[in-house]
């Protein structure tokens, strides 16, 4: 190909908690900076995704690179639920248009998620395939890149040519999939490469606090798609862990394999990647010990009288961020040195703003709760402010209250990943005897990978609530547990 090559960048994703009150609204994804367009979408994420795929792309000659206007990760982070029918439709639709608009596409490139739900659309990243492909016509190649919390089926590569999907959780490789994705979306439409796909979906469904990759099985199986990729040149092997918080028809296990015009290798590597998945489903659901809060401060409350500090709560569980269940406990077993980071108290921090809330003001508020009955009840802190900043799109409040404990309050959901941004609002970070945050898994990149915490404890509340891992407590309306192990009795060739 010698004319120039012309790419439609697009962006749209989120990861839904269906379960949750709040809905994800077009004013949730309109602030500074989003929707963003043009060069400012291509470099919003230089370190995921979208930096490496621009960086591949751009190391080829002859690569035109087009930034869609398209709304960045919404305010609310995780910590919303459904996306409005509205939202979706105002911001795809005009996504929609210009690609219309922008005259003959040779390619265009999906940052998604996988895990989006949106009101009244069962499979939102195949019906953004789906309509993009009536948009750019048939000659166009499209590539989609994904978290691997995602929940897809074979829709998506029905419209879409190939996906790449991050295998670590944590997720380190973002850039690298991202990259991965623009060289071989160039090579597909120079010629080079014929993607050719095969889906397995396989009936597993797993609570996300159990799918670390820093340990067996997950490690074991992300090893072995990679050991797939080294063996067998232009072979890609997605592993989607799934998301079982989104009320969505394709939650579960699901593996993409994509290869160079190879079809019966594509179906034998997926067959092996479900068969070797479904052989090890028991130990797959056994990977971490939860524990239910009560119990969990009680550990931490021995492990800092032996000196294992500092100790990490991760309150895998609370998916608004408002949640006091350890707050109240720790506060009742006489916790001290404990650094709350974080309570979510959207009313309370905007009340404190307008107040012009400043160092030295006495704090003595109700903080949190409320926000669904997962969150529990707000609880009481009398303390004295130490410091009041805005920053990430948000107001942080710090309270020094008790014997040496201190609690950020924030607006939204914070997943603190790791430890020292925090000195940023606290000073040392590791002065406290414990740090009580609200993460899954993603904190081990920088609380366990390090060293730098001594003991972790996984906790959730004694009611199966949101993020449990008891996941037949949860509502369900559209995903039938019984066709999941271990929920049923469920066969699988």
């Amino acid at each position: 190909m010698t004319r120039p090559i012309r790419i439609a960048v697009l962006f749209f994703a989120h990861e839904t908690v269906t379960f949750l009150a709040n809905d994800t609204t077009l004013d949730d994804f309109t602030y500074q900076g989003s929707p963003a367009r043009g060069e400012a979408l291509l470099a919003h994420d230089p370190k995921g995704y979208m930096g490496g795929f621009v960086k591949v792309a751009r190391e080829h000659d002859g690569v035109e690179l087009v930034g869609i206007e398209s709304p960045l990760w919404p305010k609310t982070g995780t910590g919303s639920g459904w996306i409005t029918e509205e939202a979706y439709e105002h911001f795809l639709g005009r996504q929609i248009a210009e690609l219309k608009a922008g005259g003959q596409w040779d390619g265009v490139y999906l940052s998604l998620h996988g895990a989006m739900g949106v009101r009244g659309v069962p499979k939102p990243e195949a019906d953004i395939a789906r309509r993009v492909r009536e948009a750019v016509g048939r000659q166009a190649f499209i590539v989609g890149t994904f978290d691997p919390h995602g929940n897809e089926d074979e829709e998506f590569l029905e419209q879409a040519d190939m996906a790449f999907c991050v295998k670590y959780f944590p997720h380190y490789d973002s850039h690298l999939q991202g990259e991965r994705a623009a060289r071989m979306l160039v090579r597909a439409i120079r010629g080079d490469y014929t993607p050719t796909t095969v889906t397995q979906k396989v009936p597993i469904i797993s609570p996300t606090v159990l799918q670390w990759t820093g340990a067996s099985p997950w490690m074991d199986m992300v090893q072995r798609a990679l050991v797939w990729e080294a063996r067998e040149p232009d072979v890609y092997v997605n592993v989607f862990f799934g998301f079982p918080f989104a009320d969505v028809p394709d939650v579960g296990l699901t593996f993409e394999v994509t290869t160079n015009a190879n079809p019966k290798l594509a179906r034998h590597v997926a067959d092996d990647m479900a068969t070797w998945a479904w052989r090890r489903r028991e130990a797959l659901l056994n990977t971490a010990k939860v524990h239910l809060i009560p119990e969990g401060v009680t550990l931490a409350k021995q492990a800092i009288a032996n000196g294992e500090t500092p100790v990490v709560l991760a309150d895998h569980s609370d998916r608004s961020g408002y949640a006091t269940w350890i707050l109240k406990e720790a506060i009742a077993q006489g916790l001290e040195g404990v650094l709350f980071a974080t309570i979510a108290d959207a009313k309370l921090s905007d009340a404190l703003k307008a107040k012009g809330v400043k160092p030295g003001d006495a704090f003595d508020h109700d903080v949190g709760g409320l926000a669904d009955e997962s969150a529990g009840q707000p609880v009481r802190i009398k303390g004295t402010v130490v410091k009041a900043v805005e920053g990430h799109g948000q107001l942080w409040i710090v309270v020094e209250f008790g014997k040496g404990n201190v609690l950020i309050l924030s607006r939204y959901l914070v997943q603190v990943q790791e430890p020292l941004p925090l000195n940023d609002l606290v000073g040392d970070v590791s002065k406290f005897n414990a740090i009580a945050i609200k993460s899954r898994v993603h904190f081990r990149r920088g609380f366990d990978d390090s060293g730098f915490a001594k003991t972790i404890l996984l906790v959730e509340p004694v009611e199966p609530f949101l993020g449990t891992v008891r996941l037949d407590g949860l509502p369900y309306k559209n995903v039938d547990l019984a066709k999941f192990y271990p929920y049923g009795d469920v066969k699988f060739p």
